[in-house]
């Protein structure tokens, strides 16, 4: 038997934390194991590389190298925690996974997208999610949201940036089904119920 892979994503200050606490729950309630893990990081090495592109830093850093290093942390994630727990039969729920990248390296960062798709590719071979929920966020919100916290580089992108970012999470959601938009701008309460709704609808199609 093999597990199911579910990611949420979505920018910042969306509530990406609280509801995958939800998700795992729900499935959870299912009986079945979960495995939480988040990207970049997931393991020992992958966390030390999420530190070295998340960390500010007076060095500009390139929009490949930055590419370049989420692949080399999502490889190792993937081949140590990902594929043998789904292999077992344990669901996967991760915060952020390759739609990410494209969202934030490609949208945000402008780099080409055959690029990206080629490192897809390379490191993930055939897998992608079986489900992702996308928390959908006007970027203007969301940056109130987090004001008021310390931020990573990341983070303290501009405006137009995640604006770009945005744009391009709703564009792979128009082509791809697994991808469920979640608006993320209403209440906690009723991002929770869309997402019990999404969940309910993909057990009665998944599970036995």
């Amino acid at each position: 038997m093999t597990g199911k892979f579910i990611t949420l994503e979505g920018g910042e200050g969306v509530g990406k934390s609280t509801n995958l606490a939800l998700v795992a729950e729900l499935i959870r309630d299912t009986h079945r194991s979960v495995v939480v893990t988040r990207e970049p990081g997931g393991t020992p090495l992958a966390e030390e590389v999420r530190s070295l592109l998340l960390s500010v830093r007076d060095e500009p850093v390139t929009g490949l190298a930055e590419l370049l290093l989420m692949f080399a942390a999502r490889a190792q994630h993937l081949e140590t925690v990902i594929k043998p727990a789904l292999a077992d039969g344990s669901w996967v729920v991760c915060d952020r996974f390759t739609d990410a990248t494209y969202a934030y390296q490609g949208g945000g960062r402008g780099l080409e997208v055959n690029q990206i798709a080629q490192l897809e590719s390379l490191v993930q071979d055939t897998l992608q999610p079986d489900l992702t929920l996308y928390l959908d966020m006007p970027p203007e919100i969301s940056l109130q949201r987090i004001a008021g916290r310390e931020h990573d580089r990341l983070e303290l992108e501009q405006l137009d940036f995640f604006r770009r970012v945005r744009a391009t999470y709703l564009s792979r959601a128009a082509e791809h089904a697994r991808i469920e938009v979640v608006d993320a701008s209403v209440s906690l309460e009723q991002v929770q119920a869309s997402i019990r709704t999404l969940m309910a609808n993909f057990f009665a199609k998944h599970l036995l």
